[in-house]
């Protein structure tokens, strides 16, 4: 399937009026169950189609990562993850009974899971589809309407994510805004319901910033340093082939790679 032209980047004034839109597009009825799994299966179904096309776009911005590293490393997770959340969506949203505090008996108590509203997306660069995509998943299960800001450093898998989405969803429930920082500096600073962004330290630190203006809740997955530990007794040819894979996989650029070993000191 050729996917149509993407829609052009979006200036601060559109990116107000595609939030009003959806705020009004949520206001009138929050999806259902019904509409939720509708949702997730057009999302899964766009990735079946696409996926050619999205590996292609990924070894374009990248200069060349291999085809199966994104199928195994991106799609094949993500698919998975929308499996999970259409298996168990109906347990997610069912209320949950909870003994109240005794001062309060006899009364009876009860969660009830309900979304949020609008919730913006922040993808990274490293892996622009699963991390752009991922939190798209939660957030259309949860009930939830979205607008998503894919990394501009990998611009070619921007442009198919804002069509493959345009393709499958009207604006007013998913939208995709692509440009470069300015346009992410004003959207992290739209009173969004709830915000996701997945990136460095130093730019989550901005994003929280621009959110608190508007106490905007922010969910940040952020990179840090991750050792490999090696015990005494543990295969020792087989620990360096595990942690070179996990170094290796997508030239290193991965959040959970190992940076450094830390070992018996007669086995270094």
């Amino acid at each position: 399937m050729t996917v149509t032209a993407a829609p052009p980047a979006v200036d601060r004034p559109s990116l107000a009026s595609l939030l009003d839109a959806q705020r009004r597009a949520f206001a009138a009825g929050a999806p259902d169950y019904d509409a939720r799994i509708e949702a997730l299966e057009s999302l899964a179904d766009a990735l079946r189609a696409h996926q050619e096309e999205l590996a292609d776009g990924v070894s374009e911005d990248f200069g060349g990562r291999a085809r199966e590293e994104t199928l195994l490393l991106e799609l094949l997770p993500l698919r998975e993850e929308l499996r999970n959340a259409r298996r168990h969506l109906r347990a997610w949203m069912k209320p949950r009974a909870v003994r109240p505090t005794w001062f309060l008996l006899p009364a009876r108590a009860r969660v009830m899971y309900q979304p949020l509203g609008v919730v913006g997306v922040i993808g990274a660069w490293n892996y622009q589809v699963l991390l752009t995509l991922s939190p798209l998943v939660g957030a259309l299960a949860a009930g939830n309407h979205v607008i998503v800001k894919p990394s501009e450093i990998t611009p070619r898998t921007a442009d198919l994510i804002a069509r493959i989405v345009a393709e499958r969803f009207p604006p007013e429930r998913v939208a995709v805004v692509t440009g470069g920082p300015e346009v992410a500096a004003e959207f992290s600073a739209l009173p969004f319901d709830h915000l996701v962004f997945t990136g460095s330290t130093r730019v989550g630190k901005l994003v929280m910033r621009a959110a608190s203006e508007h106490l905007t809740p922010v969910t940040l997955e952020l990179g840090g340093k991750s050792p490999a530990i090696v015990h005494a007794d543990a295969p020792l040819e087989r620990a360096v082939e595990r942690i070179l894979m996990g170094k290796l996989y997508n030239a290193g650029q991965t959040c959970v790679a190992p940076d450094y070993v830390l070992v018996p000191r007669a086995r270094a």
